[in-house]
This record gives C-alpha cells, sequence and structure tokens, in this order.
C-alpha cells in the first residue's frame, strides 16, 4: 500500500507542470526579493525626499500605538510593481505563443430553420425546436 503511495507521489512530483511550477516560485521569491530591495532601498529614500524622511519611517501614533504608514505604503508599491512585471511577462508569454498558431479558417455560415430562425446542424433533416422536416438545401 505504501509502495503504490510512493509511487503515486513519484508521478506527480515529476510531472513537467509540478517541476515547471517549482522553478516559477523559486525564481518568483528571488525576483521578489529585488523588487522589495528596489521600493525598500532605492525609492523610498526618494519618496522620502518629499516627506523629509525615509518614507519606511513615516509613523502615525494613535492612543500609544504606532501605526507604520510609510512601511504599508512602501509595500503597495512593491506589489504595483510586481503585478505589473507579471501582467508583463503574461502578455508577453501570450504573444510568443501566439505566434506559431494558425487562424482558425472561417467557418461556413450554420444553416436556420426557415420557418423557426433556429440554427440548424448542417446535415439536419428536422430542426430541433420546431420539429420541421426539412430539405439538405434548406
Amino acid at each position: 500500500m505504501m509502495k503504490k503511495f510512493f509511487q503515486e507521489f513519484k508521478e506527480f512530483a515529476l510531472k513537467s507542470n509540478v517541476m515547471a511550477l517549482a522553478v516559477g516560485i523559486i525564481i518568483g521569491g528571488a525576483f521578489q526579493g529585488v523588487v522589495s530591495s528596489l521600493t525598500t532601498n532605492i525609492l523610498s529614500p526618494i519618496l522620502g525626499l518629499f516627506a523629509g524622511s525615509n518614507f519606511d519611517a513615516l509613523v502615525l501614533n494613535i492612543f500609544g500605538v504606532s501605526v507604520l504608514y510609510g512601511a504599508f505604503i512602501t509595500s503597495v508599491i512593491d506589489f504595483i510593481i510586481m503585478a505589473f512585471v507579471v501582467f508583463l511577462m503574461v502578455k508577453g508569454m501570450n504573444r510568443l505563443l501566439s505566434i506559431g498558431k494558425k487562424e482558425e479558417p472561417a467557418k461556413a455560415p450554420a444553416r436556420t430553420c426557415p420557418f423557426c430562425k433556429t440554427e440548424l446542424h448542417e446535415k439536419a433533416t428536422r430542426c430541433p425546436a420546431c420539429t420541421s422536416q426539412l430539405t439538405l438545401d434548406t
């Protein structure tokens, strides 16, 4: 029983989709670190020039509780950059995948029932909606 379980797990884990997902997660994590560094170490200090201090250090004290709104805004900027890059990657991949595909030929216009105007299969001899008898030239 355990042997079958491990065999199924091995088949699952070694499928190309699972391996590609694992590689994507690892690369995504590394990329997320780079983007976080960009926002924390470069963009946040530049935006802090307008605020008078590092943007991450902006804090609002409410009843003795510190609200780190600067760090939150930095995280939002980090998310927006990540979402935009993922959007560009997906858009680029879709464009690459569509290059090799041929356009489908246009379908011939469907036949319609002369009585009820329902679309018919090209070889239908009876309308499924109104049950009218049809000829193939109709």
